[in-house]
């Protein structure tokens, strides 16, 4: 009974991690996008003291400016968010697959076979260069390095 308890629980866990409900007022959580949307009519135009237009033109290019870019996110995003969205789907879906089935096997593989070189390739230096360097430090062992001062 409990067995079958806890894989109901393992069923509907991972039925929520494809259906789970979506925050639609913070819609960017992770703050991903925050250095990119912040553009505002005071990012863009500006008018320095001295040349100012006329107040009714610049309150109504403040109201076009935000209107249309508020607008023309919303139409391009009804339009080709669907689309993008299956897109970048796909992609990251192909990238996961790559990396799964593809770059950790390899990986995996390599670090295999060349544990089979680092062992052939460390008998050979322990083999050939330590007797060398053994004789090369005696040799160089009863070298004395004298400092004088001379004035």
């Amino acid at each position: 009974m409990a067995e079958e308890r806890t894989e109901l629980e393992e069923r509907i866990i991972i039925k929520d991690q494809h259906t789970k409900e979506i925050d639609l007022v913070n819609r960017d959580p992770k703050c991903i996008n925050e250095d990119v949307v912040k553009v505002d009519f005071e990012d863009v135009i500006a008018e320095p003291v001295g040349t100012y237009s006329f107040d009714g033109v610049w309150k109504t290019s403040y109201t076009t400016f935000t209107v249309s870019k508020y607008w023309c996110y919303r139409l391009l995003s009804a339009v080709l968010g669907i689309p993008l969205a299956v897109v970048w789907g796909f992609l990251f879906a192909l990238i996961s697959f790559c990396h799964i089935w593809a770059v950790v096997p390899c990986i995996k593989s390599y670090l295999i076979e060349i544990q089979c070189v680092s062992r052939i390739y460390s008998l050979c230096i322990h083999t050939f260069c330590d007797p060398f360097f053994e004789a090369l430090s005696k040799i160089c062992s009863n070298i004395r390095v004298a400092l004088r001062k001379e004035f």
